[in-house]
């Protein structure tokens, strides 16, 4: 019997009358029964023959909607690796509700079969299941506003993980033991995430020629903003010394072998660092950079000038997410109730 791929292949189980599971296979959902076990020949000579019989556009169900959504600007302009990640989460979408009909969009009963389906995946990984709804959300919402679809029953579906990230602030003993076990590329980048408080893609990216001796200047691929970040003391120093040995490297952040890293190289690379940092993220260097700005003084909008988050959303980190329990920030605040008190008991004795 031989391997068969089954990506696509619809599984349905059913208990017969005397009591016994039997699992059958279609196709895809609402294609031909497959007969046989999966590998047996009988089984693949039906799948080959299925496959070159399947609709091709799908008109009129939850699948065209899901391939004229990938050929339009709204998706082909996101960044390759958010492209990456929502075809991973179409496909499943595609499998599960490919051949719904899309008249059926506005039967308020539908929004309750994509939660159930978002509740099951949970079991497995809420923050994956709550992204596939989310993109699943995206698309009914750009086929709605363009009169593709008749609803979107999935507006504001909620979410079933909540992250806590309160902790999750790199403190500079946590810098210090990164630094003293990460190879010199990658105590780069720390350094570099953390005085800038810029995504990890868009720092892969950056080329010396954003780097004029005192800024960084860099477009923001997310949303195409374009940030100036006046670097730091700190990171002039180790970017200088950086560049003079940069060699022919085009990218400020390089391999030992001095070539460009990709997205997966990097990640792999940042796992390997042998360091206890109690579930610190390359990603919480960001959050960890607008908390530092925070502490010394900055307004909400200098961060955001620096960072390229809106105003919403700087506020939101340091409301919610990082702040919450911040010792050095509540000791500020407590210092300065106690200078105000000075003060007002100083007046009141003259």
């Amino acid at each position: 019997m031989v391997k068969v791929n089954l990506e696509g292949v619809a599984k349905v189980r059913a208990k017969l009358a005397d009591g016994t599971r039997r699992t059958y296979y279609y196709a895809w959902r609402g294609g031909p029964r497959l007969p046989g076990e999966p590998g047996s020949a009988e089984f693949m000579e039906a799948l080959q023959a299925a496959r070159g019989q399947k609709p091709k556009h799908h008109a009129g169900t939850l699948t065209s909607l899901l391939i004229d959504y990938q050929e339009s600007p709204r998706f082909t302009d996101l960044a390759e690796a958010t492209r990456r990640d929502y075809i991973r989460h179409i496909r499943a979408i595609e499998t599960e509700f490919g051949d719904m009909p899309i008249a059926a969009l506005s039967d308020s009963r539908v929004r309750g079969d994509f939660l159930n389906w978002r509740d099951q995946r949970a079991q497995t990984s809420r923050r994956q299941a709550d992204y596939a709804i989310t993109v699943l959300s995206l698309i009914l919402a750009w086929a709605e506003d363009r009169g593709h679809a008749p609803a979107n029953p999935l507006k504001r579906p909620g979410r079933t993980y909540r992250a806590n990230r309160a902790d999750s602030i790199w403190t500079y003993d946590d810098e210090a033991a990164f630094q003293a076990a990460a190879s010199p590329q990658l105590a780069l980048a720390q350094i570099l995430a953390a005085e800038t408080g810029q995504r990890q893609g868009d720092l892969l990216r950056l080329t010396w020629a954003a780097y004029d001796g005192t800024s960084i200047r860099l477009k923001q691929s997310k949303r195409g903003r374009r940030v100036v970040v006046p670097c730091t003391t700190r990171l002039r120093t180790v970017l200088d010394a950086a560049k003079a040995k940069r060699g022919n490297a085009v990218t400020i952040l390089t391999t030992s072998r001095g070539t460009a890293w990709t997205s997966s190289g990097f990640r792999a690379s940042w796992a390997k660092v042998k360091c206890d940092l109690a579930g610190l993220t390359f990603h919480d260097l960001r959050g960890t950079a607008v908390t530092r700005l925070a502490e010394a003084g900055s307004s909400t909008p200098e961060i955001a000038t620096i960072t390229g988050h809106s105003l919403k959303e700087v506020d939101a980190i340091l409301d919610t997410h990082y702040l919450s329990r911040n010792r050095t920030l509540a000791e500020s605040a407590i210092a300065k109730l106690d200078r105000h008190r000075a003060e007002a008991e100083k007046k009141a004795k003259k």
